[in-house]
């Protein structure tokens, strides 16, 4: 494909405009993502799948009222990008008034994960689009029906997968394709790359395992093969009709710079709240972390740093969502870079960087502790 919509010259001084926007974000006031997880229940039984979704919705559910209280209160922290996922978010019969609160009436960024089942048509993604969802996220495990139908625990949904990509195209939706990269996949990883460019799709967001939920540690790739893929990505990134985006690997963000400071053979010197280094990605240059511009609540309504985290600091039922990000030790542990020990505590890229907490927490029960999956040695360490 020779273009896409969002390398047009509108589309980069959105970007610049809006990169000007994330520099001035303060992560202790404001997240940069909101994640919102509005049902548990899926058709799916995918094999890392982090709720340990159910066939059915949960009674305690946050009800359509509380869930546009909810919302009310995202839009205090500014304009964060919303996500709504689940489970399923399709198995919610008021979805569509939860996405026109949020988009129409909020103006909230809202984007949206489905599963990849027959609940998602052309007339329910019509429904969508003009509910004010601005982009939709479709998993690709697999460049093959063999290797992502087995991950998803569900004969057809490769097949799905396509026919729901077909819709998208039919209705100039933009989407991006998330993957989860595991010990069963990664070794497809270049074709599921080949496939994603032949979508169309505008991002493609890859998530490297978090040991929560369905997912074990066996599912992690080794640190040798982490630093791999990170070079992999960065480099692609230059050419790829697509974005590129890293999730639970925050270390990407390292590699980039350290890629660019060999390039210009010169130092990337530090600012504020870390590298002052565009790092090509189009986020802000403080790094994104679990509690540290990253908030996400639970179908029930608890507030986690993340959606891997599974460690609550309160619940909106009780407490406002603002209160909770902002004054709760356990966000305002995990925004402060002093209290990372071993070798994260001792990295330069501490706080561009920072390890996944969610990763330090799942596989040693300490989330302060170093990230597993990352071979870096710091200097002196």
């Amino acid at each position: 494909m020779s273009s896409h919509p969002h390398h047009s010259p509108r589309a980069a001084a959105e970007r610049a405009q809006h990169d000007a926007r994330m520099l001035q974000i303060d992560f202790n006031v404001s997240p940069f993502t909101v994640v919102w997880e509005v049902t548990r229940a899926c058709a799916l039984h995918c094999v890392h799948c982090r709720a340990i979704a159910q066939p059915r919705r949960h009674p305690k559910e946050l009800t359509l009222d509380e869930g546009r209280q909810l919302l009310d209160t995202v839009k205090e922290f500014g304009n964060p990008i919303l996500v709504l996922t689940g489970g399923d978010p399709m198995m919610r019969d008021d979805l569509f008034e939860l996405i026109e609160h949020a988009a129409l009436k909020l103006k909230l960024r809202t984007s949206l994960t489905p599963s990849a089942t027959k609940m998602v048509n052309r007339a329910r993604l019509q429904k969508v689009k003009d509910a004010g969802i601005l982009r939709v996220a479709v998993s690709l495990d697999g460049a093959s029906s063999e290797v992502h139908d087995a991950f998803r625990g569900y004969t057809g949904s490769f097949q799905r997968t396509m026919e729901i990509l077909d819709d998208l195209r039919g209705l100039d939706m933009s989407f991006q394709l998330n993957t989860t990269v595991t010990q069963t996949n990664v070794d497809t990883l270049p074709d599921i790359a080949k496939l994603v460019e032949a979508s169309g799709a505008v991002q493609w967001s890859v998530f490297f395992v978090v040991p929560t939920g369905r997912a074990g540690i066996e599912a992690m790739v080794s640190p040798e093969r982490h630093e791999e893929l990170m070079h992999w990505l960065a480099e692609m990134s230059d050419s790829a009709p697509f974005d590129i985006k890293s999730t639970a690997a925050p270390f990407y963000r390292r590699v980039a710079i350290q890629r660019k400071q060999a390039q210009e053979q010169g130092p990337v010197t530090f600012a504020g709240a870390g590298f002052r280094y565009e790092d090509g990605l189009h986020r802000p240059v403080q790094g994104v972390n679990d509690g540290k511009g990253f908030v996400f609540i639970s179908h029930i309504g608890e507030v986690y740093p993340s959606g891997f985290m599974p460690v609550s600091a309160g619940n909106v039922r009780e407490e406002s969502l603002l209160s909770i990000y902002r004054e709760s030790q356990l966000f305002r542990d995990l925004r402060d870079p002093t209290k990372l020990e071993g070798k994260c505590g001792r990295c330069a890229f501490r706080e561009v960087c920072g390890g996944r907490r969610a990763r330090a927490y799942g596989v040693t029960g300490n989330w302060f502790a170093s990230d597993p999956v990352c071979g870096y040695q710091p200097a002196g360490a």
